[in-house]
């Protein structure tokens, strides 16, 4: 469900009144997990083989997210005795990877924080490489790398022309700074947890809760991303951070890429206060003009208006899977696009409006930067 996600760090909130802005140098890596028993051994076996030289501290936190097997057990289990790094486990009973990211956010020891998923395998370089780059650009908000697939079974034929969704490849496709041409994908993002707090700091909070269970809601990477932007902060893409992305076979068939371009479009409206907000101010007919199309009466007409051009091949991709038909995919995301439009339809005009606000009074004015909409 797309709501608005009560994030506020309220532990962190009180050392930000007491002006301690950031945590100790390190990194904490917070791995979300839902269900993961079975996903567990290979993923953690790649954290407990980093190699970090003991440079600098690390932490592994471990958030159980309404599991109903034997995940926190098993990881405990699972951690050696004699890894790099301590792995903390605990529980957050709401169901959500907002809710489950929040917690790991709050406890987290040290400053840099880096979301590694539950079918994720880092590289054995990963938390080096991730701190060196934090270290060196401290202009960067934040950071994420190369992920490659690794499927359970041979992927489909169509997988490779859809492979972006599964959040593989390179975002930006250059190494560096990333900020204007693109935005990370959640699988590896690494944040600075000082810059998180300033967002907050400033009145910043996130509208989409992202994955609950089996809905494939998902975009809130991407609107931390754009806030991130908004202040000021850049993003960097980093191809030696590599990771492979876990696949099965389940998330290998059409019915599944549908329901995630379903899901990815009913995140889409959350992002267009953020683009909104990049907009120079207008007057007079322009400004006018300018407000009647960004309000969600005129978006939401828009978007039926698309879906009625093609009423065939509505009809068809409802009855049939037309598989690997990208038609079909951008009828899914346009079907989504609609649906989470009517769900943000009492908070939509008012969301771009405070984003905006929160812009254009500056208040989050490090640099204020411009992107275009992806």
């Amino acid at each position: 469900m797309l709501a608005s996600a009560d994030l506020s760090l309220e532990r962190d909130s009180k050392a930000l009144s007491a002006g301690e802005m950031t945590a100790p140098d390190g990194l904490s890596v917070i791995l979300c997990c839902h269900n993961s028993a079975s996903r567990l051994p290979a993923t953690l076996g790649h954290l407990a083989g980093q190699r970090s030289g003991g440079r600098f501290p690390w932490e592994v936190i471990l958030v159980d997210n309404a599991s109903s097997d034997a995940t926190g057990r098993l990881a405990q289990e699972l951690w050696p005795q004699d890894a790099p790094a301590p792995l903390r486990v605990v529980h957050e009973a709401r169901l959500g990877l907002a809710y489950a990211r929040r917690l790991g956010i709050s406890i987290a020891r040290y400053e840099l924080l880096s979301f590694v998923d539950d079918d994720n395998w880092v590289c054995p370089d990963w938390v080096q490489r991730v701190w060196e780059l934090m270290s060196q650009h401290p202009e960067v908000g934040a950071c994420g790398g190369f992920c490659d697939a690794e499927c359970e079974i041979p992927p489909p034929q169509w997988f490779h022309s859809f492979n972006g969704m599964y959040a593989l490849g390179r975002p930006g496709g250059k190494a560096g700074d990333i900020t204007h041409t693109s935005v990370l994908p959640g699988a590896g993002l690494t944040v600075r947890k000082s810059a998180l707090l300033e967002l907050e700091k400033n009145g910043f909070r996130t509208w989409l809760v992202d994955r609950q269970g089996m809905m494939l809601t998902a975009g809130q990477d991407t609107e931390l991303c754009l806030a991130l932007r908004l202040a000021g902060w850049q993003l960097w893409y980093e191809p030696r951070l590599q990771l492979r992305h876990f696949l099965p076979a389940k998330r290998l068939q059409w019915s599944y890429l549908r329901r995630l371009y379903r899901g990815a479009g009913m995140s889409l409206p959350a992002f267009d206060a953020y683009f909104c907000a990049t907009k120079p101010m207008r007057t007079g007919v322009t400004g006018l003009l300018r407000r009647v199309r960004e309000s969600w009466s005129w978006q939401l007409l828009s978007m039926l208006g698309k879906l009625s051009w093609q009423p065939l091949k509505v009809v068809s991709s409802l009855s049939f899977p037309m598989e690997g038909d990208p038609d079909v995919l951008r009828l899914e995301k346009q079907i989504g696009q609609c649906l989470g439009l009517l769900k943000m339809r009492n908070q939509y005009d008012a969301r771009i409006q405070e984003i905006r606000s929160l812009f254009q009074q500056s208040r989050w004015s490090r640099r204020n930067g411009q992107f275009e909409r992806q």
